[in-house]
C-alpha cells in the first residue's frame, strides 16, 4: 500500500510580501513565512519598525528585507510592484480603526478607515496579482479580515463595513484568479493583544465584554494567527480559494 504524502508547509524559494508589517499581526506573519523559508518583504510607512523586524528575523535565521511603502499612495503601490519580480505570496495586512457609535462617525473617520482598509487593499491585491500574471506566477493572496466581517459589534459601525467589504472582495478574487493559479483566501482573527489594540484592554470592562463572547476564554494572541497564515501561504491549502479562516475562539459560533 502506498499512502499519500501530507503536502509541504514549507515555502523555501518563494517570496512573499507583507504590508503593515512593523509590529503587532502584520510582523508575526512576516516571522512565521520566513521561519518557513520564504524571503520576506516587510512593507509599511514607519522605516525604523520594519528595518528591525527585518534584521530580527535575519537574526533568527531568516531571509527578510524592508520596504517603506504607504500603500495608500497608488503611485507609489504602482512603482514597487513594478519594480521587483512577482511575488509568490501577499500577506494584505495594513489597516486602521476608529471605534465610534455610528452617530459619532464623520466623512473624515470614514474616509480614513475605508480607504485604508479597503481602497489600499484592494490595489495593493491588483497589483500584486497583475505581476504575479505577467510573470505567470501562481501562488496565494492572503488578507487580514476579522471576526468583525462575519457579525456586528457596538462601536464598529466603520470596521465592520470595511471587513465585510474585505470579505466579498476575497471572493470575486477567488474566481476571477483561479485561472491563472492564484488563490485568495481570508483571516478572521478575533481581538488579538497587540501595540495597537493593547490600551484599550486596560479597561477592565471592556476586556470582560470581550472575554464573554470568546468561548475559550482567553484575548487573541498574534501566534494564534501565524498557523493559519502558513496553511493558507503553502502548498497544504492548494485547493482552498475564496474562503475565510475564523480565528475567533467561538465568537462567531453563537
Amino acid at each position: 500500500m502506498i499512502l499519500p504524502t501530507t503536502p509541504s508547509f514549507r515555502l523555501d524559494g518563494r517570496r512573499a510580501l507583507v504590508t503593515g508589517a512593523g509590529r503587532g499581526i502584520g510582523l508575526a506573519l512576516a516571522a512565521a513565512l520566513a521561519e518557513a523559508g520564504a524571503t520576506v518583504t516587510l512593507a509599511a510607512r514607519t522605516a525604523a519598525e520594519i528595518e528591525a523586524g527585518a534584521v530580527a528575523i535575519r537574526d533568527a535565521g531568516g531571509q527578510a528585507e524592508a520596504v517603506c511603502l504607504d500603500v495608500s499612495d497608488l503611485a507609489a503601490v504602482d512603482a514597487f510592484f513594478a519594480g521587483r519580480p512577482a511575488f509568490h505570496i501577499l500577506v494584505n495586512n495594513a489597516g486602521t480603526n476608529r471605534p465610534k457609535a455610528m452617530w459619532d462617525v464623520t466623512p473624515a473617520d470614514f474616509d480614513a478607515v475605508l480607504d485604508l482598509n479597503i481602497r489600499s487593499a484592494f490595489f495593493v491585491a491588483q497589483g500584486c496579482a497583475k505581476r504575479m500574471i505577467a510573470e505567470g506566477q501562481e501562488g496565494s493572496l492572503i488578507h487580514i479580515g476579522s471576526q468583525m466581517g462575519h457579525v456586528g459589534g457596538p462601536n464598529r459601525s466603520l470596521y465592520c463595513a470595511s471587513k465585510w467589504a474585505i470579505e466579498g472582495m476575497n471572493k470575486s478574487f477567488a474566481l476571477d484568479l483561479a485561472p491563472h493559479g492564484i488563490r485568495s483566501n481570508t483571516i478572521a482573527p478575533t481581538f488579538i493583544e497587540t501595540p495597537m489594540t493593547k490600551p484599550f484592554f486596560e479597561n477592565e470592562a471592556f476586556r470582560e465584554s470581550v472575554l464573554a463572547k470568546i468561548k475559550l476564554g482567553r484575548i487573541g494572541r498574534v501566534e494564534d494567527i501565524m498557523g493559519a497564515a502558513l496553511f493558507l501561504a503553502s502548498d497544504a491549502s492548494a485547493l482552498v480559494t475564496g474562503t475565510s479562516i475564523v480565528v475567533d475562539g467561538g465568537w462567531t459560533a453563537e
